[in-house]
């Protein structure tokens, strides 16, 4: 089945507009998910909508409310959000140019494919792409997207664009209150060179294929078990703490494990997938 876009309506820079549908860029359908059962009858449990006066009612019969003081609510319903008209609830008005790298990552968010209309408006579309790319800069605009006004960037990908939902400043925690109390300790000049040794010998390019949700592994093959009649039980002991006293040493036995492993993996010359471009062109804060 085809994608349904999240999104649809203009790109807009100055003078050039052209029609565009967005498409969520990730998919979760592969992740393991569960219903809620009653143990004693097996029945899934399902959650209905109910009022403490009347009892169950339909959810399409159901409106929004505000709450502007203790059991007041303001209510809205889908005519209401019709009537909130701004521009960017239908138009992608690019309205600056910035490098990437001023983008701190803490702000990045939820990516979407940005695809032309099919049309008159495939044209613009690559005149907008194209002018990006040779300008090498990231876009900035805004638009409404699931009830909310989001400020996104747009970059090139290939003979598309992705956009990148960005947290608003007020939702993104400052980083000094959790990292203020952190002890001022003076690592040994010795153990950072054994553990630098470490990390050029682990030194690999980045690809996304090779991670493996094992815990997500270990659920299916529970399922398995549980359907054959089997416990299923999965164990997975924690890590002791690192003992101080016996850190240097346990730094130049994994220096040794390391050098005795398998060889590293040469950095990707191969050709990366979307999300590996996405996460090389970004660097570290």
């Amino acid at each position: 089945m085809a994608a349904r876009p999240t999104w649809q309506g203009h790109l807009k820079l100055s003078l050039v507009t052209c029609p565009v549908a967005l498409y969520t860029a990730t998919s979760s359908a592969s992740h393991v998910s569960f219903h809620l059962i009653n143990p004693d009858t097996n029945n899934r449990i399902r959650m209905v909508p109910t009022d403490p006066d009347t009892g169950p009612i339909e959810r399409s019969d159901l409106v929004k409310g505000y709450e502007v003081s203790k059991d007041e609510y303001v209510l809205f319903d889908d005519a209401d959000f019709d009537k909130v008209k701004l521009e960017s609830t239908r138009t992608i008005d690019i309205n600056q140019f910035v490098d990437e790298d001023d983008i701190d990552r803490l702000y990045w968010d939820d990516p979407f494919y940005v695809v032309p209309e099919k049309g008159v408006g495939a044209e613009a579309f690559a005149v907008i792409r194209d002018a990006m790319k040779a300008a090498g800069k990231i876009a900035i605009g805004c638009l409404v997207l699931r009830n909310r006004e989001r400020q996104i960037a747009l970059e090139v990908r290939g003979k598309g664009l992705v956009a990148y939902t960005l947290r608003p400043h007020e939702e993104v925690r400052d980083a000094g209150d959790f990292f203020d109390d952190i002890p001022a300790v003076k690592a040994d000049r010795d153990m950072v060179d054994i553990a630098t040794r470490i990390i050029g010998q682990k030194e690999a390019g980045f690809d996304p294929t090779g991670f493996k949700d094992r815990y997500d592994d270990a659920l299916k093959e529970m399922i398995k078990a549980k359907q054959k009649g089997g416990k299923g039980l999965v164990e997975a002991p924690e890590p002791d703490d690192t003992n101080v006293i016996d850190l240097m040493e346990a730094l130049r036995a994994s220096l040794k494990g390391s050098a005795g492993g398998k060889a590293p993996a040469k950095k990707a010359a191969t050709k990366k997938t979307p999300a590996g471009k996405a996460a090389a062109k970004r660097k570290a804060a």
